[in-house]
């Protein structure tokens, strides 16, 4: 059985430890009210793009925009897989390796190229361990990431695809639906997907200079925007997802000490008790 010294030292750890966990879950609560904000502000310039697009696809536009390319087969896909730098959010990062793998095992057994993008050193070290090769990798990405970033990885992209050397584009990251609700998903960027929604009918004669014109300016927008969304949302899924984690780490730190505690009472209560046996045994003797 533990000493009472020994029992006492393990609860100074783990209020220490407690202490830290709380510190954190402070931290990523911050952080996280910051991002969503951030989320929650890029979202009305986002709905209108795609309220314009799919108002100007509804007119059974004809348009031969290199970003609506679909080539009857996709011989080689391009990835971009979106974690964080960092741990203790709970299965935050393996949830969007794992589908990202899962993906990538899927287009290769299909005889695909995939050309992977890794965000964050989480996917990186996935990546590394499983001997799944890449392309690139960034580690400068965080929750102060934003539009100009959103911008690079847009413009590489659209740039492959344009030029036919990728035939399928998309991201892998962790969706914010809500405070209660984070999922790792995957989502088409290019060819952009135009059709999910579309009313048809109606007349090009609405706009001017004319729906296609409209549409070639608005396409790189919203694929921009795609990235930034995707960027921010990862953020903002972290933080929440690091919060809950640090959370459940203080409350079982909390559990353990109150655990502890109760044996270290019943622990020196029995010491307690023995000494006062030996001490009326040795009165007794004496007498």
């Amino acid at each position: 059985m533990a000493t009472l010294r020994e029992i006492k030292g393990r609860i100074t750890a783990v209020e220490n430890t407690k202490k830290i966990t709380k510190t954190m879950e402070m931290i990523s609560t911050a952080k996280a009210k910051k991002a969503v904000d951030r989320v929650q502000a890029a979202q009305p310039y986002a709905w209108k793009i795609d309220e314009l697009i799919r108002s100007i696809a509804g007119l059974n536009v004809d348009s031969n925009h290199p970003l609506l390319r679909k080539p009857a087969v996709s011989k080689k896909i391009g990835i971009l897989v979106i974690t964080g730098n960092r741990g203790l959010c709970g299965g935050f990062n393996n949830n969007v390796t794992r589908l990202a793998i899962e993906s990538i095992n899927r287009y290769r057994s299909e005889g695909k190229e995939v050309d992977i993008h890794l965000i964050g050193k989480k996917a990186i070290s996935t990546f590394k361990f499983q001997k799944i090769q890449f392309n690139k990798s960034y580690t400068h990405i965080d929750d102060k990431s934003g539009i100009k970033e959103a911008v690079e990885f847009a413009e590489y992209f659209m740039k492959e695809f344009e030029a036919g050397r990728l035939d399928f584009v998309e991201i892998f990251y962790t969706k914010y639906y809500n405070a209660s609700r984070q999922n790792a998903v995957s989502k088409q960027v290019l060819p952009f997907p135009l059709e999910k929604g579309v009313q048809k009918g109606g007349s090009t004669g609405l706009f001017e200079p004319g729906a296609d014109q409209i549409l070639a300016a608005l396409l790189p927008k919203a694929i921009r925007v795609l990235y930034l969304q995707s960027l921010l949302e990862s953020a903002a899924s972290e933080q929440i997802a690091r919060r809950i984690a640090m959370k459940s780490a203080t409350d079982s730190a909390s559990d353990m000490i109150k655990g502890m505690t109760r044996l270290y009472n019943r622990a020196r209560q029995s010491k307690i008790t023995q000494e006062i046996s030996e001490i009326i045994a040795g009165a007794d003797s004496i007498g």
